[in-house]
């Protein structure tokens, strides 16, 4: 029997620290990924269950029972399959938990073979019912309201503009400059919206020239023109009854937009060569980083198709106007990396400060690149200042000026002097020291949990 375990995640959970430490480091030196939890209420924290494809789940915990986890675990939709361990004589209460949805039993002790088997088997069986799901959605996305990430006010206000505008079956246009997540927004209002079983269909206004526009988004007859040798379906044809997404609608042609305009007003539209109509049913959403109104004014985009895509407006800050998203964001896209190239990498405070305080021309987008290049070329699990790409570094003069003396500190000890000299400027105030030093509250927090500082009320001196 082969090892090969690529990609699948196993969260062990049992109270005996010699089996969890046994079967966990065989199955870590076959290859898999083991995450390992001693009692029921830490198989229940979300980061324990949510990545794991495979739940090893002992039936007598010490403060919860095995049913009661498994039956939790159900309630809260963990993907994961999941396979009871059982010890002599609870063979009965071990199918009770197949009948809860459990995958498989393993009676302990077992050979780390059958162990390995009942792992291979119920994550064939997952990826399965995975693959199934898929079939069944056909174009329908599937619900990414966990990918916009962050807490801060602005967002949480675009996540609440966006619900309320997705009950509603009205045209809607996002704004935003290049790299903030605007498919994603369009996305999240489709599957909020009532159509969120019928089909999402995105495309790129920018990426086709007008006739291939024309023939994408409408259709073509067969014979219609050179190299249409069959009858073409377009998207909104595709999209009805859903959502079609016409992302960079301020890049096409006064020809497209005065088609655009009219399925917008009928709901009909012709096909390339076509003489009859289609009717479809198709909500419109639009995006654009350009400023329409601006358009509309020079005769670059038709006035009357901006107020019919602009029944409602959603408008995405940028992400240096909500710098408090950054380190969510960071840890979202570092456990994403981290899971698609296996490891443990985290950010350390200072490199995560640099991060913050980065103004982000390309947004998101840049953002993701930026961790994905810092997690790849790092050498050690934790990415320092030095492991950010260089145009993120800071530079000889942003660097605090050199101690007298002959001692020569620690970084460490450096940056912990100064924290404890900007409170004491401050009187111990820390909104008013975070302000100080160009940093969100959250992230001096951290700080001074890492550096061990103790401050007192407002008003008093800090003491380290």
């Amino acid at each position: 029997m082969t090892h090969e375990a690529i990609d699948i995640r196993v969260l062990l959970v049992d109270d005996d620290a010699s089996f969890r430490r046994v079967m966990g480091g065989e199955l870590a030196r076959r290859g898999y990924t083991v995450e390992i939890r001693a009692s029921g209420r830490e198989a229940l924290e979300p980061a324990a269950s949510a990545d794991a494809d495979v739940i090893l789940l002992d039936l007598r915990l010490p403060d919860m029972d095995g049913l009661d986890v498994l039956r939790e675990l159900r309630v809260r939709n963990v993907p994961a399959g999941i396979v009871v361990l059982t010890g002599h004589g609870t063979i009965d209460t071990a199918v009770k938990a197949i009948q809860m949805g459990a995958h498989d039993y393993i009676e302990k002790p077992c050979p780390i073979a059958k162990l390995e088997m009942a792992i291979r088997k119920t994550y064939e069986h997952v990826c399965l019912l995975n693959r199934q799901r898929v079939l069944e959605d056909g174009y329908a996305a599937p619900d990414r309201a966990v990918d916009i990430v962050g807490g801060s006010a602005a967002n949480r206000k675009l996540l609440d503009t966006v619900a309320r505008i997705a009950r509603t079956n009205s045209t809607t246009l996002i704004l935003g400059e290049t790299g903030v997540g605007k498919e994603l927004v369009a996305t999240l209002l489709h599957t909020q919206s009532a159509r969120r079983d019928a089909p999402f269909v995105a495309v790129n206004c920018a990426a086709l020239h007008d006739e291939l526009f024309q023939s994408e988004v409408f259709g073509h007859e067969k014979g219609a023109f050179t190299g249409a040798h069959r009858l073409k379906h377009g998207l909104f044809e595709v999209a009805s009854g859903g959502t079609i997404f016409l992302d960079e609608v301020g890049d096409t042609s006064p020809e497209s937009q005065a088609k655009l305009l009219r399925v917008l007003e009928t709901g009909r539209f012709r096909r390339l060569g076509s003489n009859s109509e289609t009717v479809v049913d198709v909500r419109v959403v639009a995006a654009t980083n350009r400023d329409l109104t601006q358009a509309t004014a020079r005769g670059h985009f038709r006035e009357d198709l901006y107020y019919r895509l602009a029944t409602f407006t959603v408008t995405i800050p940028p992400l240096r106007a909500r710098p408090d998203d950054v380190p969510d964001l960071v840890e979202h896209f570092i456990g994403r990396f981290n899971r698609r190239f296996s490891c443990l990498k985290r950010v350390d405070p200072e490199a995560m400060e640099i991060l913050q305080r980065h103004t982000w021309p390309g947004n998101v987008r840049e953002l993701i690149h930026v961790i994905e290049q810092s997690v790849v070329l790092s050498d050690g699990d934790v990415i320092r200042i030095e492991d950010l790409p260089t145009g993120l570094r800071p530079t000889g003069a942003d660097l605090p000026a050199r101690p007298s003396g002959d001692e020569i500190p620690s970084l460490r000890d450096l940056q912990r002097r100064h924290i404890l000299w900007v409170l004491d400027k401050v009187g111990g105030n820390r909104a008013k020291a975070a302000q100080a030093l160009h940093m969100s509250e959250r992230t001096f927090y951290r700080l001074l949990e890492r550096h061990r500082v103790h401050t007192r009320s407002p008003g008093t001196p800090a003491d380290g």
